[in-house]
């Protein structure tokens, strides 16, 4: 989402050299959405992988559809959602086009709608993947009766969900217990949450935490919340939404941390800022 003018505004060579260095070091999975950028980044990256000289084979793509932003290309009158079908077809196929691809590993959902309508999202989803358009199919930010009504009439492998140490919301309304269950991938987006964007009681309580568990287990803040996620059972995929080099390697040490279970309790307490019944 800021590689490009919602962000560093990557050109095609810094693009290409990002996406290099990213598979270089083990991150092979790019998340996109067609509107990123204004509907603009997914085409800017695709220049970049096709400049990289990277096998399509040693990456994954995400992308996602349904927002309608009154911006760039698009000229709505109003913000919303749209799911039937010839939406959905055509708009894997706009990301295929942009991405320089002839399938996409995980096509979501971005957003619910009130007004959405499984079987025809089903329809659509099967055709696509009959077609080997996409070959995986999962949601972004639905709650788990919206996942439950879709998945009785397509399987859902993925849930892109906010979840974070300052906002664990997914895992007490029955969200993460739901993937846990159906064994469907959890995706965590702003993983590192509020903790270095505000200065309240909670943050603060945090980083109190976290400096002192900085000093036991040698890594950074940023690495001992991503491993807090990761220690989930769901086993919980953070989206990074770094481009800064350094800090991507620094991520990756979130893989190599396995929170003592106090500790992650700890780290909850000072979030709450109470302790567990």
């Amino acid at each position: 989402m800021s590689w490009g003018s919602w962000g560093k505004q990557f050109s095609t060579k810094e693009q290409a050299e990002m996406i290099r260095f990213c598979v270089d070091n083990g991150n092979t999975i790019f998340d996109h959405a067609d509107i990123y950028g204004d509907y603009t980044t997914e085409a800017d990256f695709g220049k970049g992988l096709a400049e990289s000289g990277i096998q399509r084979k040693n990456i994954q793509l995400i992308s996602k559809c349904g927002i309608q932003l009154h911006a760039g290309i698009r000229k709505n009158v109003v913000k919303h959602y749209q799911y039937d079908k010839k939406y959905i077809i055509d708009s894997v196929e706009q990301s295929l086009k942009n991405l320089k691809t002839g399938y996409i590993d995980t096509y979501l959902l971005h957003r619910p709608s009130p007004l959405i309508q499984p079987d025809e999202i089903a329809e659509a989803i099967t055709t696509l993947k009959d077609s080997g358009k996409i070959l995986n199919f999962g949601v972004s930010n639905f709650t788990p009766t919206q996942v439950n009504l879709l998945s009785e009439k397509i399987n859902i492998s993925a849930n892109q969900v906010e979840f974070s140490l300052t906002n664990p919301v997914a895992m007490n309304n029955g969200s993460l217990d739901l993937m846990l269950q159906k064994n469907i991938q959890p995706m965590s987006w702003s993983p590192l949450g509020s903790v270095f964007r505000e200065e309240n009681e909670q943050t603060k309580r945090i980083k109190k935490v976290l400096k002192e568990m900085s000093e036991k287990y040698a890594v950074s803040s940023d690495v001992l919340l991503l491993s807090w996620i990761l220690k989930h059972p769901a086993k919980i995929s953070p989206v990074i939404g770094t481009t800064n080099k350094e800090r991507i390697l620094n991520a990756n040490k979130a893989l190599e941390i396995n929170l003592e279970t106090k500790d992650w309790f700890l780290l909850l307490e000072a979030s709450n800022g109470y302790e567990v019944a």
